[in-house]
């Protein structure tokens, strides 16, 4: 089992070139997956994670409902901000400047064949980071993420998921809010739930926190958890 994960930061990319990226290195590690098994060869595939920050976009899960978006795609449009239907779990949600998006494209051969334990330490390499400024995160039944305020009336989401998975091979990921802009929000029903709403890490602490300094804290938890070694 190979647990070395290529780390790459892609700073600021649109989100179109950023999934085209993906696809090309989930394909070429599925692919070096098909030609092991099949030619029974003793070769590692490898595994990626990368970080990105994305202009203004809507993205829409393949089991989403286009009426959870509330504005015109013509209308965000004029205002500069992207939309597209994807093929990745999960209903709408939004990117934006002041986010951390994480796309690990993992062999889960290398690590335990589980979607759900996959989803589960996604969701704790953030609520681990949380921890670190204070804040209480925690799941919440039914609703993949992470949450704040469970079970009251101030339930709210600070960190969006959805995934893909094709034999074992993971993409797409998770979206922390950090200094995120959360009028943006407005626009959508967050993942299809309605009722509940969205938070950021700087809403709830009253001040702005560096983009780098949650990168570091998110890998050191997600190598921890994974027992990973970044190259």
């Amino acid at each position: 089992m190979n647990k070395k994960v290529n780390f790459i930061n892609l700073g600021v990319k649109d989100y179109k070139a950023s999934w085209d990226q993906q696809e090309a290195i989930f394909k070429d590690v599925v692919a070096i997956k098909l030609k092991k098994s099949r030619e029974n060869l003793s070769i590692d595939t490898p595994n990626y994670l990368l970080f990105v920050e994305h202009p203004h976009v809507f993205t829409l899960g393949k089991s989403g409902e286009i009426s959870n978006l509330l504005t015109p795609k013509a209308t965000l449009e004029k205002q500069g901000v992207s939309f597209y239907k994807i093929n990745r779990g999960g209903d709408i949600t939004y990117h934006g400047p002041g986010q951390v998006v994480g796309y690990p494209i993992l062999d889960l051969d290398n690590f335990f064949t589980d979607i759900h334990k996959y989803l589960r330490f996604l969701e704790e390499t953030v609520i681990l980071t949380l921890t670190e400024y204070g804040i209480t995160a925690t799941r919440s039944d039914g609703e993949t993420g992470v949450w704040l305020d469970v079970g009251t009336p101030f339930a709210r989401k600070i960190c969006a998921m959805g995934v893909r998975a094709s034999r074992w091979v993971t993409m797409h990921g998770f979206a922390f809010n950090v200094n995120t802009d959360l009028g943006y929000f407005d626009h959508i029903i967050p993942c299809g739930i309605k009722g509940k709403g969205v938070t950021s890490l700087q809403a709830e602490l009253g001040r702005e926190v560096p983009i780098v300094e949650v990168q570091r804290k998110l890998l050191t938890h997600f190598k921890n958890l994974f027992e990973v070694e970044f190259i």
